[in-house]
């Protein structure tokens, strides 16, 4: 006989969006991903702070949210894998999307840029979250690297 005491606790999960799926925009296109986060960004900051944001997909490419990571300095910023893939876990992401700007207005991702983009790549495939792009953005342009084929 099992007493009470020994049983194991079950988790309970749930998931209530409160929105309508089908009104939020679908993503096709860099160029339609750039117009989205351009939105979302303070441009009174873009040529001062880095900022990391990740855009948060359904399997329809629909965005589920946007998320900020992280805010630096006028040099860089410190992006954490375990908490960029903590947030599409628990927004319920089957696909994520990066960006961030570069304060000094340079659409040319770095070394640090590439190696990161690399290695949250790797780490969606472990999770089965597809990271589709990373965009570098500015006031009024952007770097893809996907349409570059760097993913």
């Amino acid at each position: 006989m099992v007493q009470e005491q020994f049983k194991v606790a079950e988790v309970q999960v749930s998931y209530k969006p409160d929105y309508n799926i089908n009104e939020r925009p679908r993503i096709s296109s860099s160029q339609q991903m750039y117009n989205l986060i351009k939105q979302q960004w303070d441009l009174g900051r873009i040529n001062f702070l880095e900022e990391f944001k990740v855009v948060l997909l359904n399997r329809s490419n629909r965005v589920l949210g946007v998320v900020d990571v992280s805010m630096g300095g006028v040099s860089g910023t410190y992006v954490d894998p375990k908490v960029v893939f903590a947030i599409a876990l628990k927004g319920n992401a089957s696909s994520i999307i990066l960006t961030h700007n570069h304060p000094s207005g340079s659409l040319r991702p770095s070394e640090s840029d590439i190696k990161l983009t690399k290695r949250l790549v790797e780490c969606g495939k472990l999770l089965d979250i597809v990271v589709f792009d990373h965009l570098i953005i500015s006031e009024n342009t952007y770097f893809s690297f996907a349409d570059e084929g760097m993913m």
